[in-house]
């Protein structure tokens, strides 16, 4: 009796995978973006360089180019190396950024893989669910693949089918 009711539930095991594979494929990025703000901690140096270098611009605002070049030359060199030094942190960041996302990325893929490849496996000899023969007529062989059974619909079907019901519905979402 159990075995019959898991079967029963297949098609939704499988429609729930495919839908929360999917939600997560949406909800990715940002879940990247929370994961690499929370290992990302230079963002306040950053804020303190900026704030720096506003300040360095403003006193040179205040500074006489001819009375005192020495000083306003001083203060320039000082603000072009703060700026530089600023630029290389960002760059450094940014790449730290995007090999974030793209370890994320790599390990939601993978693991999607994994679960797919599990439910094949689970359900390659028998079918997801089964309908009528009648239903299926024209393409009875092709719907029932792998498993054969007249009527019955096969896991690649049901896969191909969730997947394109469950984007459509998502659609609005993304």
């Amino acid at each position: 009796m159990s075995e019959q009711r898991a079967d029963a539930g297949a098609w939704l095991l499988v429609l729930s995978s495919v839908f929360l594979c999917n939600l997560l494929k949406i909800l990715l990025p940002s879940c990247s973006s929370i994961v690499s703000k929370l290992l990302q901690k230079d963002v306040e140096q950053e804020s303190q360089m900026r704030s720096e270098i506003q300040n360095m611009k403003q006193e040179l605002a205040t500074i006489s180019m001819m009375d005192e070049f020495a000083r306003y030359a001083r203060l320039e060199r000082k603000i072009n190396k703060m700026t530089d030094k600023l630029k290389t942190h960002v760059k450094t960041r940014t790449a730290q950024l995007a090999k974030i996302k793209w370890v994320i990325n790599i390990v939601f893929y993978i693991l999607q893989a994994a679960l797919m490849i599990s439910l094949i496996w689970k359900y390659y000899s028998e079918p997801v669910t089964v309908l009528p023969s009648k239903w299926l007529a024209p393409l009875e062989r092709l719907v029932a693949f792998p498993t054969g059974v007249a009527g019955g619909v096969g896991i690649t079907c049901w896969l191909v089918v969730c997947n394109k019901v469950v984007a459509i519905m998502l659609h609005p979402f993304s």
